[in-house]
């Protein structure tokens, strides 16, 4: 099939309106990508230190307080109080016990190991700029002489961590009782 001189023109015409098209949209694709590719740099950038900045960082467990007793795991008596607010877990030992820090598994386990671990995952999250400093969990004591009272827990961050403290908390006097005896 042979074609016209005129229908030859219109197709090279079609052909040239075509591939003027392609390049303008491939120019158009081109600046999206550079746009594009500039806004994800400047995200890159930035989201750390926005999220950071937010004012909720930091997921609580619950919005009020609450108080669980901790018992002894072989008779169930009552080894003292945990008390958890939305910043910290406050146990607070029974006034007979006479437990000293060093006791173990309290330090090597408690201690090092439980809140030890949370509290390299809460400096590798500050290295990454998902917290803060002041978002790092905390440990404190508080003796009366050398017997252990109250073992503060601030800045827990996540409910998981709460049960997480609760239980090994709770073990470890558990142990520390049984082996005074």
């Amino acid at each position: 099939m042979q074609f016209s001189e005129d229908q030859i023109r219109d197709v090279l015409e079609v052909k040239e309106k075509l591939t003027s098209e392609i390049q303008k949209h491939k120019e158009e694709i081109e600046l999206l990508e550079k746009n594009l590719s500039l806004i994800n740099s400047m995200l890159k950038q930035q989201s750390f230190t926005k999220a950071s900045a937010l004012k909720e960082t930091k997921p609580q467990a619950q919005k009020e307080d609450y108080s669980i007793p901790l018992k002894k795991n072989i008779d169930g008596s009552l080894i003292g109080n945990a008390h958890i607010s939305p910043d910290q877990v406050l146990i607070v030992l029974d006034n007979t016990l006479d437990l000293k820090e060093d006791m173990h598994p309290f330090k090597s386990f408690f201690l090092e190991r439980i809140i030890g671990e949370m509290k390299r995952k809460d400096i590798a999250d500050l290295e990454k700029g998902i917290i803060t400093q002041d978002d790092i969990i905390n440990c404190l004591i508080n003796k009366d002489g050398t017997s252990l009272r109250e073992i503060i827990i601030k800045n827990y961050r996540q409910k998981e961590r709460v049960n997480e403290i609760i239980s090994t908390a709770t073990w470890s006097l558990s142990k520390m009782i049984e082996n005074s005896k």
